[in-house]
């Protein structure tokens, strides 16, 4: 099993199954103990803004904030660079806990050692 795990979810509300699954895996990952890093990408990226995940539902899914908090408490939580800047999204924006980072930083976790990279 690895020992990391990076998640890089590029999905939002546009895709809201893909989405969720992708906040899911993260958070049981981290209630495991497997080290976790969560990417929020593309449409995702909205999700690093206070509020936002509130307005996310899905039937029959774990609410979205519960997962967040989740990620925030026991992970890493990233929001990509060039995502942010194309939604005019600033460090201080973002939830608290929140980095905001770029490719070379997502590749560098992403081929570490005992890393396992997921893309949703």
């Amino acid at each position: 099993m690895a020992k990391k795990l990076v998640i890089k979810l590029t999905a939002g509300a546009d895709a809201p199954e893909r989405c969720s699954q992708a906040f899911t895996v993260a958070a049981v990952a981290v209630a495991s103990g497997v080290e976790v890093s969560l990417w929020l990408t593309g449409e995702a990226s909205w999700f690093a803004l206070p509020g936002r995940a509130a307005e996310f539902d899905l039937p029959h899914a774990a609410p979205l904030p519960d997962l967040l908090d989740s990620v925030l408490a026991g992970g890493r939580l990233t929001l990509c660079t060039q995502c942010a800047a194309r939604r005019e999204i600033t460090e201080g924006d973002v939830l608290d806990g929140v980095r905001i980072a770029g490719a070379q930083v997502f590749v560098q976790e992403a081929m570490g050692e005992e890393t396992q990279a997921l893309v949703y």
